[in-house]
C-alpha cells in the first residue's frame, strides 16, 4: 500500500510541474510567434507541438527498449490521438466567443486532413492483409517509412500554405500582443527553460502512470490506450489551456493537431527502434479500432474547421465538440468492455 501512495505522490507532483511549466510555455510561445512573425499557426504545429510530444516519444521509446511491450507503445501514441481530439471538445467548451473551430485558422485543415492519411496508414498497418504483411525492410514495416515521410510533407505543405495566404497571415499578426516589454532573447531563454520542466516533467509522469496502472491490473492495450495515453497529454492540456487564456486560439488548435502529425510519425521512429519485427504488426488488433476512431474524431473537427458554424449548436458547445466528447466517451466504454 505505501507504494501505491508512492506512485500516486510522483504522479501529482509530476502533473503540478507540468501545470505551472505548461502555463509558461504557452505565454512565451506565443510571445516567440509575434516576435519571429512565425504566426500562432505554424508555432502551435511545429514547436509547442514538439515540446508537449516529447513525452509520448520517451514513454514509446523506453517501452520498447526496456519493458519490451509495443502495446504500451502503439496505445499510448494512438490513445494520445483520441484524447487530443478530446482536448479540442474542451476548448470549443471554454472558448466564449462561439465555436472555437470557427475562429481558428483555416490552414490547420491541412494539418487534419494529413493527420486523416497517416492514421489510414497506421490502421493498414496494424490489418495489413497477406501479401502486404511480408512488405518490409529488414524488421522496418512498409508503414514506417510512409508515416515519417508524411509528417515532412505536411509540415512543407503548412508552411507553403501560410505563405500563400499572406493576406490571412498579416491580420493575424496585428491581432497579436507585441509583447514590447520582453525581448526575443529573453523570450527564448524562458521558453527553453519551460520546455525543459514540462519535458522532464512529461517524461517521468507516464512511468508512473504505467505502475499505477499495473498495480489496478490492467492489460498492456487499455493500460497504453487509456492510462498511459492520457497522461502524456497532459502537457498538450495545459499548454493549450494556457494559449486559450491568452486568446490565441490557433496556437491552441494548431499544438493539438501538431502533436497527433508528431505522435503518428513516431510510430514510423519507434518501428526502427524494435528489433522483433515490423511493430505495428506485433501488436493486438484492438488498436486499429483506436486509429478509426482517431480518424472519425479528425473528420468530425475538420467538418466544422470548413463549415464554420457561427454559433454553438447547444449553447455552451459545438454540435462538432459534442460529437468529439461522445466518440471518446463510447471509446473508453469499449476499450473498457474488452478490457
Amino acid at each position: 500500500m505505501s507504494g501505491w501512495y508512492a506512485e500516486w505522490a510522483q504522479f501529482l507532483l509530476c502533473a503540478l510541474a507540468i501545470m505551472v511549466a505548461g502555463a509558461q510555455l504557452s505565454r512565451y510561445g506565443d510571445v516567440l510567434a509575434a516576435k519571429t512573425g512565425m504566426g500562432r499557426t505554424w508555432m502551435g504545429l511545429v514547436i509547442v507541438a514538439a515540446v508537449t510530444s516529447l513525452p509520448e516519444m520517451a514513454t514509446g521509446a523506453s517501452s520498447i527498449l526496456w519493458v519490451q511491450a509495443p502495446d504500451i507503445t502503439v496505445g499510448d501514441l494512438l490513445g494520445s490521438c483520441v484524447f487530443n481530439l478530446l482536448i479540442l471538445a474542451l476548448v470549443d467548451i471554454l472558448y466564449p466567443r462561439g465555436p472555437a473551430l470557427t475562429a481558428a485558422d483555416r490552414g490547420h485543415l491541412v494539418a487534419a486532413a494529413f493527420g486523416v492519411i497517416m492514421l489510414g496508414v497506421a490502421v493498414m498497418g496494424v490489418m495489413a492483409p497477406s501479401p502486404l504483411d511480408s512488405i518490409n525492410f529488414i524488421h522496418v514495416g512498409l508503414s514506417s517509412p510512409v508515416l515519417v515521410t508524411c509528417y515532412l510533407v505536411a509540415m512543407r505543405a503548412v508552411f507553403r500554405y501560410q505563405r500563400r495566404e499572406r493576406a490571412a497571415y498579416q491580420k493575424e499578426k496585428e491581432e497579436e500582443p507585441a509583447y514590447d516589454g520582453i525581448t526575443l532573447n529573453r523570450a527564448l531563454l524562458l521558453f527553453g527553460i519551460n520546455a525543459l520542466a514540462v519535458m522532464a516533467a512529461g517524461i517521468w509522469l507516464p512511468r508512473t502512470a504505467a505502475h499505477l496502472a499495473q498495480l489496478a491490473g490492467w492489460h498492456l492495450s487499455l493500460m497504453g490506450t487509456i492510462f498511459v495515453a492520457a497522461s502524456t497529454s497532459l502537457p498538450e492540456i495545459v499548454v493549450t489551456l494556457g494559449a486559450l487564456r491568452l486568446g490565441a486560439i490557433d496556437l491552441a488548435v494548431g499544438n493539438l493537431f501538431g502533436s497527433n502529425l508528431i505522435n503518428l510519425a513516431l510510430l514510423g521512429v519507434m518501428d526502427l527502434l524494435y528489433s522483433k519485427g515490423p511493430l505495428l504488426r506485433m501488436v493486438a488488433p484492438e488498436h486499429a479500432g483506436t486509429g478509426l476512431m482517431a480518424i472519425l474524431m479528425t473528420g468530425i473537427a475538420a467538418v466544422e474547421l470548413a463549415y464554420r458554424p457561427q454559433k454553438k449548436a447547444l449553447r455552451w458547445m459545438s454540435a462538432g465538440a459534442f460529437l468529439l466528447a461522445f466518440l471518446y466517451a463510447a471509446h473508453i466504454f469499449v476499450q473498457m468492455l474488452a478490457r
